[in-house]
């Protein structure tokens, strides 16, 4: 059964249950939004959208964009996220790469990127916005066009307003059961304009995806997910639960304001996040019992202030996962920190949900039913190799090590950053920790910094003490560098060592 048949399936069966509460409190029942799927379906079959269209995909999270989404993957097309704030070289590449027939935006994406005092307005923020409308599918013309919200200036001619298509009368089911094995989501990660890549999931992957977050975190009616994690908020929605959406732009104070207000039983944060969170609400509200870390390293400090913050039957617990293949492992915020003051060493991620195996070189290879079909324009994938250093410890538990690439030399020693990191970042005064080096160029070799960001007066002098007992003599720093936070990038805040490096040796200079 595909992601989208379980999804209608289930809104069929308890159509007056509040499936969504959005950012502005506004709720979606679950038969409205079983309408409204099958109505945008039944309207872009109809305006000519075929399988195995890509669907370029600009709407920020909402209901609409969930909607907008569903629809499009029942009508047998593929929603394709190409960030088109990427700059209009990368954004270009992209778009050769992906070929998608179709554009789907918000009105004022539209507008902002065609009309010349938007444009210039966001060129003076650093935002180049490419020209949507005016897009052209090589060798095949135009592209169609979807807009959500109200029409403005520089929507295109001839596009589909989205609100239309949802609010239609009663829509024809599917003809059929629909291809598990079809692509359903191309996902663009990293590359470079010569060579983009983008991960190809399918239904089939997506919804083994949703099965394995579901063995690990119970989810079913009455239970309240708070997220705009659309991996979280799927199999909410499969399990006849109530996904709560925060808003767009929403501050830490209100995240967690909302969390107490909508009575979340769930909820999923970045750990940077969660600490901006636990800064406005040192006390998270009573009817939490699950929360979920991820897309980062969880540090120490961020997973003991969690545990103080919840409730005793509360879990938390920090997810391992890739877009290639999610989730791979999740572990809980008590096995972690004692696997940091065992001194074992490296990052525990818990017992992996699907198949792992560490190769010769100690780079962990995966494998499942929840494994992306592969990058777009290459061959299948059977395996994935991660990148990341792993071994699996006497319980048969996946420890990260660190990053083949992050790896410094240091004479004839390799020291990988991810082994000690934790560690470090477990020691009392210490909020975040990281290891980058900084190549010597009359030797070759790297000095090792270790960037902390923490409080406490000599933090220092203190770390000089407390090193040689928790990390290897070889892996000890050169120096150690006081920071007010680590920089980070991205959705996920994950640490940025381009940058970090970049501060290391402004400190230096």
């Amino acid at each position: 059964m595909t992601l989208v048949q379980r999804l209608l399936e289930q809104a069929a069966a308890t159509p007056g249950a509040v499936a969504l509460v959005a950012g502005d409190g506004n709720a979606l029942t679950y038969g409205d939004l079983r309408r409204r799927v099958l109505a945008v379906r039944h309207g872009l079959v109809t305006a000519g959208l075929e399988p195995g269209d890509g669907v370029l995909f600009s709407v920020r999270p909402s209901p609409e964009s969930l909607v907008l989404a569903l629809g499009v993957v029942a009508a047998g097309g593929v929603v394709v996220f190409a960030d088109p704030g990427a700059g209009p070289e990368m954004f270009a590449a992209r778009l050769r790469l992906a070929r998608p027939r179709w554009s789907a935006a918000e009105s004022l994406l539209y507008a902002g990127s065609r009309l010349r005092p938007v444009r210039a307005y966001a060129r003076r923020r650093g935002l180049l916005l490419p020209d949507l409308a005016g897009l052209e599918v090589p060798g095949e013309g135009r592209m169609r066009h979807v807009y959500v919200g109200r029409w403005l200036p520089g929507v295109p001619r001839g596009a589909l307003s989205f609100g239309r298509l949802a609010q239609a009368g009663d829509a024809p089911e599917p003809s059929g059961p629909g291809d598990p094995d079809a692509p359903a989501a191309v996902i663009f990660t990293s590359g470079t304009t010569a060579a983009p890549r983008a991960v190809v999931h399918t239904q089939g992957s997506l919804s083994a995806a949703l099965d394995l977050f579901r063995t690990r975190l119970p989810l079913g009616p009455g239970d309240i997910v708070h997220t705009d994690q659309l991996m979280l908020g799927l199999p909410t929605l499969i399990s006849g639960a109530r996904w709560s959406m925060p808003p767009l732009f929403c501050s830490p104070e209100d995240f967690g304001r909302q969390l107490r207000e909508r009575g979340a039983t769930h909820t999923f944060c970045v750990p940077v996040h969660l600490a901006e969170v636990l800064d406005a609400h040192p006390r998270l509200p009573e009817t939490l019992r699950h929360v979920l870390l991820g897309a980062a390293p969880a540090p120490a400090a961020i997973l003991r202030r969690a545990l103080d913050a919840t409730g005793p039957s509360a879990q938390v617990l920090s997810v391992y996962a890739m877009t290639e293949i999610l989730p791979v492992a999740i572990a809980s915020a008590q096995d972690k920190l004692a696997h940091t003051r065992s001194g074992a060493g490296g990052d525990l991620l818990g017992e992996p949900l699907v198949k792992a195996r560490v190769a010769e070189d100690g780079e962990l290879h995966l494998a499942g039913p929840n494994l992306c079909r592969g990058y777009l324009g290459d061959p299948p994938l059977d395996e994935l190799p991660t990148g990341d250093l792993a071994r699996l410890d006497d319980a048969g538990r996946l420890v990260l090590t660190g990053r083949k690439k992050d790896m410094l030399i240091r004479g004839k020693f390799n020291l990988y950053p991810g082994l000690y990191e934790p560690a470090i970042a477990a020691l009392d005064g210490v909020a975040e920790a990281a290891i980058v080096g900084v190549p010597d160029p009359a030797t070759g070799d790297e000095e090792v910094v270790l960037a902390v960001a923490g409080d406490g007066e000599r933090l220092p002098e203190r770390l000089a003490a407390r090193l040689p007992e928790v990390i290897d003599h070889d892996a000890l720093p050169d120096r150690v560098v006081v920071l007010p936070g680590l920089p980070r990038s991205g959705r996920g805040r994950k640490l940025d060592r381009d940058r970090l490096r970049e501060m290391v040796r402004e400190r230096t200079a």
